[in-house]
């Protein structure tokens, strides 16, 4: 049983990878490897159910597999980062059955790369229409404008009755549906894999947060040029603040600089202080060692 989770287990480079090697396969006789791997009904309801997700990694050269891997990695980590793996892959597999599941409705043989032209354009569009790319390394243009431009090629296609379009437009209504349910994200965030961490207390005023910033600067200053006796008299300064029971991070995550200003607005950054400036001048000397 699969567990659901946020996690992103970077399955992008798995698509990737298949994408490369489909390439070479192709490579060596295009039209056996249309023969093996291209969506047909009759074949695909005589048992070669591969045919239902093969017919989508074809290229049309090395210039167009290049662009499609960047595009794949471009849109399809930014997803997988925004979703997890778990949604991704789901997507991925659901846009790729139901543009199979046109096609064997209405008898269309299939063979091009449909989710990766058009439903994750559409996904990644409707996540961050605001992002820009610039075509040819000049024009700058929003993702969603691409993403309308695609859709109107795509509804031409079928209204002239190119059936890969109207296979294409199922897969994609399935992908956008997916990502409607999944909603849009505020704000781009990805996921971080470590435990939530305590919200600062609200009565810690920001002129605490600049004393604690200025304390911090001198406590680097210390630790680059001051005296062991100078650290422990630091520490001696700041230990009176400390505050008993304030559960605090990992070493890791003491970053008074970032700019979420959260360490300098915590009730244990005393208490992270003083265990920083341990970690960082090390043991104290014994005194037979200070002697020497």
């Amino acid at each position: 049983m699969i567990k659901r989770t946020a996690e992103n287990l970077n399955t992008i480079y798995v698509l990737l990878f298949l994408n490369v090697a489909f390439f070479f396969l192709q490579l060596q006789d295009f039209e056996r490897y249309q023969a093996a791997f291209q969506l047909d009904r009759d074949r695909v309801f005589s048992g070669q159910l591969w045919r239902l997700f093969t017919y989508q990694f074809v290229q049309g050269g090395a210039l167009s597999l290049f662009f499609s891997l960047l595009i794949l990695y471009i849109m399809g980590s930014a997803i997988e980062e925004q979703w997890g793996s778990f949604d991704f892959v789901l997507c991925f597999v659901a846009s790729t059955l139901a543009t199979a599941g046109v096609a064997l409705a209405f008898g269309i043989p299939l063979l091009g790369s449909y989710f990766l032209s058009y439903s994750l354009l559409f996904v990644y569009a409707w996540s961050n229409p605001e992002h820009t790319f610039l075509i040819f390394f000049v024009l700058p243009v929003k993702v969603k404008w691409l993403a309308w431009i695609a859709f109107g090629f795509l509804l031409l296609m079928a209204i002239l009755r190119q059936g890969w379009a109207i296979a294409a437009l199922g897969g994609a209504a399935v992908s956008v549906a997916f990502a409607w349910r999944k909603g849009k994200p505020t704000r781009y965030k990805p996921v971080v894999l470590r435990p939530a961490l305590p919200a600062p207390p609200d009565g810690v005023s920001e002129r605490t947060a600049d004393k604690n910033l200025a304390l911090f600067s001198s406590m680097k200053k210390i630790l680059e040029k001051g005296s062991p006796s100078d650290t422990e008299a630091f520490i001696g300064s700041i230990e009176p603040s400390v505050v008993k029971g304030v559960n605090i991070c990992p070493p890791a995550d003491y970053k008074p600089e970032n700019e979420d200003r959260y360490c300098v607005r915590c009730e244990g950054f005393a208490e992270c202080s003083i265990r920083y400036v341990r970690l960082a001048a090390g043991p104290p000397a014994s005194k037979s060692q200070a002697e020497i």
